[in-house]
């Protein structure tokens, strides 16, 4: 069967250690060489940040009562013996729950009121108002306490209607989706709108992200939770029962939260849980084998997914096996082929992708610090030629020679003003990008869409302002887009200028891609015209949620335009760091050569002794380059986790 999935991301665990190590000695390595320029210290942040912040999230999606906690407690909490997500009969989850790990914030669960959805404050600004939240200290090393602490995501609050009703779970047009009404008149609610458990577990260590939802009614209660969390987990489980298959509700959560047309349906992986109930003491083995492979075949199809890509599993089972070693249990339960399907698919695509983006990073890097290697190689060859030229020459000549580099040096010095004005000129379109991709300019397109949402009546119209307003992000990124592309034909024009005036060798750093920050607009729309279904528009006729819900997708938006932003800070920093990087070798240069004219004309002997100098120096470079080239090899050549060759990824990125 291969590796568990605990097993594979503890290998991927290892391989970002492994990485941040040999990249903490590459960065001492060029401050101590004085290879370590702004922007290459900017890409080595940037590759610190990226490898110890990555985070895996796998999302598992339900109805009530398919046996979703338990199945977070067999794959990754079975080394407890016990059940530590609560998972008894009936419902458990009632409130979206994150499991994480943050090294800086001590184990703690904390709760989120139900009654913070009255205010207009999206999630992500909750997050970093601590004291708003309900905390329980944890005790990792106590099974029991953790359990009985986790119980708290069950509970529930007893309300009317009409506080119901401006919580979002009550709905006068739609009676079939609201909850039971008791004896006493009150409607059962979720008492908290949001978990977040910080606990030291191995996988949450090493990144791994776990995101319990809760069922059909919560989740469409929660904007944030299905056009923001949902749709960036990198795997999405989506549990159904294997008796059922797939219901009604089930579908509903499957069309209206997990899946949009035309999407791409890799990231998604099904569970068909509780093959057990299937296990009739009067079929044959091979007749409940053809009974699951049925409901499995009919799933899919339902499902528009390949066969694949529908487990039949026992949570349950499972579990029991791994807490009593029962070998035979553990394989009737299926569960080893779903975290097969996990580690091969969530692990090895995401490791894959990061790979990617690493030994891109890398290479730039390396072409960065190869850089001023070179200018250190040209100056030296410059120096080498100018002093065998000296050689059987007089007293004369040799002074001739130092009023011409001093000449040099005073021309050079003019080039400063040069490089100002274009620095100038750089800035002032820069600005323009900034203010394109800036706060000001996405909140004036909230501002917009809100106003629009906010006009009487169900909002029929609705997913053309959403339309409108892509549009105008899309046309925004455009227009930061050209306005980049007239910076790199200015600096195009100005590295050659300079290059050809002043012997420089400047080389304009590659122009940033917008564009694919248009692709993530694009993903961003699709999660939110899905979520705008004939299903939630009685919702969008409540203003309070409209506003949730613009300001949910303004917390996704400032992520885009904030890497967005990055890219360009980043390739403003790579050119402005050549040009200070070459200024600054130029006037070393110019000292040098200075300084061997005095001491050629101190000492008979200086000219041959500097030519000397000068070739261990150049062969010092070339064993700089060798040894930058050997260590950012080993960062792109770190063991990656293993895969044979027939296992084919269920799947990808999402």
């Amino acid at each position: 069967m291969g590796t568990s999935f605990n097993e594979q991301f503890d290998q991927h665990g290892a391989w970002r250690r492994e990485f941040a190590l040999r990249l903490k000695l590459l960065s001492e390595w060029l401050k101590d060489h004085e290879l370590l320029d702004a922007a290459v210290e900017e890409r080595l942040r940037r590759l610190e940040t990226q490898m110890r912040s990555d985070k895996v999230m796998v999302a598992f999606v339900a109805e009530f009562s398919r046996g979703k906690s338990e199945l977070i407690n067999a794959i990754f909490f079975a080394g407890y013996k016990r059940r530590i997500m609560p998972a008894s009969a009936g419902r458990t989850t009632m409130c979206p729950t994150e499991l994480g790990y943050d090294a800086e914030v001590p184990p703690c669960l904390r709760l989120l009121p139900i009654e913070t959805r009255l205010q207009p404050q999206p999630l992500m600004e909750w997050r970093l108002a601590p004291e708003k939240w309900t905390r329980v200290d944890l005790d990792v090393n106590n099974s029991a306490q953790l359990a009985q602490a986790f119980e708290k995501v069950s509970e529930v609050l007893h309300v009317t209607k009409d506080e119901a009703k401006a919580l979002g779970f009550w709905h006068d047009e739609t009676p079939e989706d609201n909850p039971m009404v008791g004896a006493d008149g009150k409607v059962e609610v979720p008492r908290w709108r949001h978990a977040l458990i910080n606990i030291a577990h191995p996988l949450l260590k090493q990144g791994l992200v776990i995101l319990d939802t809760p069922g059909l009614n919560a989740i469409g209660a929660e904007p944030e939770l299905t056009v923001n969390l949902i749709p960036q987990a990198h795997a999405v489980v989506f549990i159904l029962a294997a008796d059922t298959g797939v219901t009604r509700s089930d579908l509903a959560i499957w069309r209206e939260h997990l899946i949009s047309e035309g999407e791409d349906t890799a990231s998604r992986l099904v569970v068909l849980n509780k093959i057990d109930t299937m296990w009739d003491s009067l079929s044959t083995p091979s007749q409940v084998q053809a009974q699951i492979d049925r409901q499995r075949a009919t799933s899919a199809e339902i499902l528009g997914l390949r066969r694949e890509q529908v487990i039949p599993v026992s949570a349950q089972k499972g579990l029991v096996a791994k807490v009593n070693n029962d070998a035979e249990l553990l394989v009737a339960s299926q569960l080893p082929v779903l975290e097969h399907a996990l580690s091969h698919g969530v692990m090895g695509q995401r490791q894959a992708i990061l790979r990617i983006a690493v030994a891109a990073a890398v290479g730039e890097l390396r072409s960065e610090a190869s850089r001023a290697l070179n200018i250190r190689r040209r100056d030296l060859a410059e120096q080498m030629q100018e002093l065998k030229g000296l050689r059987g020459k007089n007293t004369s000549v040799i002074k001739h020679m130092r009023l011409r580099i001093e000449q040099e040096q005073r021309d050079f010095d003019v080039s400063g003003a040069k490089i100002h004005a274009v620095r100038s000129v750089h800035l002032k379109l820069l600005r323009e990008v900034f203010a394109l991709l800036g706060t000001a300019s996405m909140k004036e397109e909230m501002a917009q869409l809100t106003h629009a949402l906010r006009q009487p009546g169900i909002k029929l119209g609705v997913r053309r302002a959403y339309a409108l307003t892509f549009d105008r992000l899309r046309e925004g990124l455009r227009k930061a887009q050209a306005t980049s592309g007239e910076i790199q034909s200015m600096l195009n024009g100005t590295f050659r200028q300079l290059n050809a005036e002043y012997g420089f060798s400047l080389q304009p750093p590659k122009e940033p891609d917008l564009a694919r920050f248009e692709r993530d607009l694009d993903l961003v729309e699709r999660s939110h015209q899905q979520y705008l279904g004939v299903g939630n528009a009685l919702r969008l006729a409540q203003p309070e949620f409209a506003d949730r819900l613009v300001r949910a997708l303004a917390t996704r938006l400032r992520a885009v335009y904030e890497s967005a932003l990055g890219e360009v800070e980043l390739w403003n920093k790579a050119a402005a760091a050549q040009l200070d990087a070459q200024l600054r070798e130029r006037r070393r240069n110019f000292s040098r050569r200075l300084e061997a004219i005095e001491r050629i004309q101190q000492a008979a002997s200086g000219l041959d002794d500097r030519i000397v100098e000068i070739e261990v120096q150049d062969t010092a470079v070339d064993e700089l380059e060798a040894k930058l080239t050997e260590l950012t090899a080993h960062l792109v050549a770190t063991p990656a986790v293993e895969t044979t060759d027939d296992d084919e990824p269920l799947l990808q990125q999402a």
